[in-house]
């Protein structure tokens, strides 16, 4: 006879894996099954873009960022670029007004008060007329076909907001980097997946590009490559993938940073998706909410269902379960002493085993995440931001 504790088991031990094996799956089978859509032809006329980038103490990168834009691959009178600072105290507005004397594309909005990225943008977006918007980070180096791949797809039918292709560079020593750039590459994977069966979840900070008529403004402490596209597909919009819209940029370069940006950006997505609303959102496109509750919603408490599965397992053994749940228990804490090992050795040096270091990073993340659900419900709402460089 199972008992309960048997059914609590399996049934946390399912969640635990649900986001990052099982809805995967079940999406590849779907699309497998789907008949390929077309590729998006090229537009007659392309669109006029702005290009806005977010900074906060930037002067290391943004010369380069802004240099790169201008040089891409598409119409020269049909790219603006429009720096939204945000409270910058170092060298950035000096030379972001030097290059705009330069050249009459670049615009620089300084924001005097650190208010947070949001309602920098909030702000920004008041003073842009183009057709289509692109939102990016200042460290995040485009591709030269990037912004034409983007204003292509946006070209298709009923697509609303286009997500790039966020690619992590290595760095030697950076194990922190390693893996999540790994874990990246999965993310990327489903995030093709959910683009061809339904839509893609979520915006990407890097990367991703929205018709100017679609922007909300937002509230502060509201995400916007989160709130944003959830406000495009609540209208009845697709949002796409496109890895050929590539953007580069720098991994964290320690666990302590990646596990605080982590930590900061489930709480405040955490609190987007409260305030929008799972109801409003299934009522608008409910096979969408469905891929968001098994993408991000479930993943986000995969550290509480591994310790509930732990603990029903223990319990099952303790009860005099059958030698299955030996196995079982043995996995999980094989896990948990592979992560420990992999804190150790990160503390010693950057270099860690991916034989600890994935199972390190795993537990890391979800920790992060947890947290961050748990900051949310404490008050904390992480408005302002600092870039992982600093």
């Amino acid at each position: 006879m199972i008992t309960v504790f048997e059914c609590l088991f399996w049934t946390a031990s399912v969640l635990t894996v649900l986001p990052y094996v099982i809805y995967p799956a079940l999406l590849y089978v779907a699309v497998a099954l789907k008949r390929k859509a077309a590729p998006t032809p090229e537009p007659a006329t392309w669109p006029s873009v702005t290009v806005v980038v977010s900074a906060h103490n930037e002067e290391a990168v943004i010369e380069t960022k802004i240099r790169t834009t201008l040089a891409l691959d598409y119409p020269a009178e049909s790219l603006a670029v429009v720096i939204v600072s945000d409270a910058s105290t170092d060298e950035t507005n000096a030379i972001v007004g030097r290059l705009a004397a330069e050249d009459p594309r670049v615009r620089l909005v300084e924001i005097t008060e650190h208010r947070g990225k949001t309602a920098g943008l909030n702000i920004a977006m008041e003073t842009i007329t183009s057709d289509v918007v692109i939102f990016t980070d200042a460290n995040a180096i485009f591709a030269a076909d990037a912004v034409r791949e983007i204003a292509r797809e946006l070209g298709g039918e009923n697509v609303g907001y286009v997500v790039g292709s966020a690619l992590y560079t290595s760095e030697p020593g950076s194990t922190a980097g390693g893996n999540e750039g790994l874990y990246w590459k999965y993310e990327l994977a489903i995030k093709r997946l959910e683009s061809t069966f339904e839509s893609v979840i979520g915006g990407d900070g890097a990367i991703y590009g929205i018709w100017r008529r679609h922007y909300e403004p937002l509230a502060a402490e509201d995400i916007n490559d989160f709130m944003n596209p959830l406000h495009i597909i609540g209208a009845g919009y697709r949002g796409v993938f496109s890895a050929n819209a590539r953007a580069f940029e720098d991994p964290a370069n320690d666990f302590a940073k990646e596990f605080r940006r982590k930590r900061r950006i489930v709480c405040r997505t955490w609190g987007a998706l409260l305030r929008y609303g799972i109801g409003r959102l299934y009522r608008a496109n409910p096979r969408y909410t469905v891929m968001l509750v098994a993408h991000k919603l479930v993943r986000w408490f995969t550290l509480l269902w591994a310790m509930i599965a732990l603990a029903c397992n223990v319990a099952v053994l303790l009860l005099g379960g059958p030698g299955i749940y030996v196995l079982t228990c043995g996995l999980i804490v094989l896990s948990i002493i592979l992560a420990l090992t992999g804190w150790r050795r990160s503390i010693a040096g950057p270099e860690v085993p991916a034989y600890c270091g994935i199972p390190y990073y795993f537990y890391l993340s979800n920790l992060a995440a947890l947290l961050g659900i748990i900051d949310y419900a404490r008050g904390n709402r992480y408005v302002t931001w600092q870039h992982v460089r600093s």
